[in-house]
C-alpha cells in the first residue's frame, strides 16, 4: 500500500539517457555517482511536490551492447527468442537498479517492461497501450519504463527506444512537460555552444551527428526528430539541470515543432 496521491496539475515525463546513467564503453556497467544524483533530484521532487511523474531510462551499456552483438536496431529485427532474451534481460537487470535506488529514496517506483505490453505492425507503426502505466500513475506510484525490444510483425522482435516510450506515452497520457537528461546541457552547435531552441530538423541537421559508443537508436539525431513529432514542447538537458527542469524551469534546448 502506498499513501493516497496528491493531485497536482501537471503529468511530467523524465528520460534519463542510457549514457548519462551507465558508462557506456564498459559493457553492463552503472555509472554509480552519476545514477544517484539523477535519483537524488527524482525523489526530491516526488517528496516535495507530489509530482505525478513518469521515468523512462535508456539502454546504456546494457541493452545496446547485447543488441549491437545480435544484430538488432530499431529496424533491423531477428527472430531468435536466445537474442531476443539477452537484449531484455538486460534491460531489467539495469530497471531493476534504477526501481530499487528509487524506492531507497521513499519514491513508490515499479517496472513497466515494454516487451509485454508494445508491438510493431508490418509498417513499423508502434501500439503502447498506456493502461498499465496510468494505472499505476492513478494509484501514486512512479511507473519506471525502459528501452527494449519488442514483437514487429514479420520482423521478429526489433528495438523500442527510450525516445519512442517518451514520445508516446506523452501523446497518450497528455504529459505537461517532457524532459530528456542527456551527457551534454543541450543540443550543441559546431562551436559546442547550447541551441537554445529548435523548431525544425533541419534548423540543426548539418551538426548532428552518430553517437561515439555503440548506440543502436539513433544518438542525438533520434532524440530531435522524435521529440519534433511529438506536438508539445520539451527540452533536453544534461544531468546537473533535472532539478531545474523538475522544479519548473526550462533547461537546455527547447525541442518546439509546433
Amino acid at each position: 500500500m502506498v499513501d493516497e496521491p496528491t493531485e497536482p496539475d501537471e503529468l511530467v515525463v523524465l528520460k534519463l539517457g542510457g549514457s548519462v546513467i551507465t558508462n557506456k564503453d564498459s559493457p553492463e556497467t552503472v555509472d554509480d555517482e552519476a545514477l544517484n544524483s539523477v535519483l537524488d533530484a527524482v525523489a526530491a521532487a516526488f517528496r516535495n511536490d507530489g509530482a505525478r511523474l513518469v521515468v523512462v531510462h535508456g539502454g546504456g551499456s546494457f541493452g545496446h551492447v547485447h543488441a549491437a552483438e545480435h544484430g538488432v536496431s530499431t529496424t533491423e529485427g531477428t527472430a531468435d527468442a536466445a537474442a531476443a532474451n539477452a537484449i531484455h534481460s538486460a534491460m531489467k537487470r539495469l530497471n531493476g537498479v534504477v526501481v530499487d535506488r528509487l524506492q531507497q529514496r521513499e519514491v513508490a517506483a515499479l517496472p513497466v517492461h515494454p516487451l509485454s505490453v508494445a508491438a510493431r505492425d508490418e509498417g513499423g507503426t508502434l501500439s503502447l497501450p498506456a493502461t498499465a502505466t496510468e494505472g499505476l500513475l492513478d494509484e501514486g506510484f512512479v511507473p519506471v519504463l525502459h528501452g527494449d525490444v519488442i514483437a514487429h510483425a514479420g520482423e521478429g522482435v526489433t528495438v523500442l527506444s527510450g525516445d519512442e516510450i517518451v514520445t508516446s506515452l506523452a501523446e497518450s497520457l497528455g504529459a505537461s512537460r517532457v524532459g530528456l537528461c542527456s551527457t551534454v546541457p543541450g543540443v550543441l552547435d559546431a562551436d559546442d555552444t547550447v541551441i537554445e531552441t529548435i523548431s525544425s530538423f533541419s534548423d540543426v541537421e548539418s551538426v548532428l551527428g552518430g553517437s561515439e559508443s555503440t548506440d543502436v537508436s539513433g544518438g542525438m539525431a533520434a532524440k530531435v526528430r522524435e521529440l519534433l513529432d511529438l506536438g508539445a514542447p520539451a527540452q533536453i538537458f544534461g544531468p546537473n539541470a533535472v532539478v531545474a527542469f523538475l522544479q519548473g524551469e526550462n533547461p537546455g534546448t527547447l525541442i518546439d515543432g509546433q
